[in-house]
C-alpha cells in the first residue's frame, strides 16, 4: 500500500513536471510505466551533440545535504522533487531510467555528478525511491524529448484535496 501511494506521487510529480509536454493516448500509460508517457510532437527526442549519452551508465543518487538549495537548473531541491543531474545534457531534456525492471520518465534538473567514482547520472532521492534505488547502481537510459525548464519542474502536483481548499488544507 505505501509504495502504491509514492508510485502516486511520482506520477504527480512528473505530470506537474511536464505540463508542456502532451502524451498520446497510446502513450498515456502512466501506472503501468511508472512514469510519464512518451512526448508526442511539442517535444523532441534529439540530443545535442555534446552530450555524450550510452544506454547504461553508474547513478548515484543526491538529497538531505541538498535540500532547500536550488540546482543548476533553478528548481528548489526538496525531497518530493523527481529528476536527475548529468554533466553535459540540457536543463529540461527528459531521460527515461531503467532499474530491475522499474522504469522512470525525468527531467534533467541539475549539473553532475561530481562523486569522481564515475558516475554518469546523479538522480534525485525522490527518482531514486521510485525506483527502488538506495546505493550506487547501474542504470539504462534513454533520451526521450524535453520539456520548458520551469522553477517548478519536477515538483509533485498538489493533492486534490488541497486544491480545492485553494492551496491549502482545513485543520482538522
Amino acid at each position: 500500500m505505501r509504495m502504491e501511494a509514492k508510485k502516486a506521487t511520482v506520477v504527480l510529480a512528473l505530470l506537474a513536471g511536464l505540463t508542456f509536454v502532451t502524451v498520446s493516448p497510446a502513450g498515456s500509460a502512466l501506472a503501468s510505466t511508472g512514469g510519464a508517457g512518451a512526448p508526442t510532437s511539442t517535444a523532441t527526442a534529439s540530443t545535442p551533440a555534446k552530450a555524450k549519452i550510452h544506454p547504461s551508465g553508474i547513478a548515484t543518487w543526491f538529497g538531505p545535504g541538498f535540500y532547500g538549495k536550488k540546482t543548476a537548473c533553478g528548481q528548489m531541491l526538496t525531497p518530493g522533487v523527481v529528476g536527475v543531474a548529468n554533466r553535459t545534457l540540457p536543463c529540461g531534456t527528459l531521460v527515461k531510467v531503467g532499474y530491475k525492471g522499474h522504469t522512470l520518465t525525468v527531467p534533467v534538473l541539475d549539473r553532475g555528478p561530481y562523486s569522481h567514482i564515475g558516475a554518469d547520472w546523479d538522480l534525485t532521492s525522490g527518482a531514486a525511491e521510485a525506483l527502488g534505488i538506495t546505493e550506487t547502481v547501474r542504470i539504462q537510459t534513454r533520451v526521450v524529448g524535453t520539456t520548458a525548464n520551469v522553477p517548478t519542474l519536477g515538483l509533485p502536483e498538489p493533492s486534490p484535496e488541497a486544491a480545492m481548499a485553494g492551496g491549502a488544507l482545513a485543520a482538522g
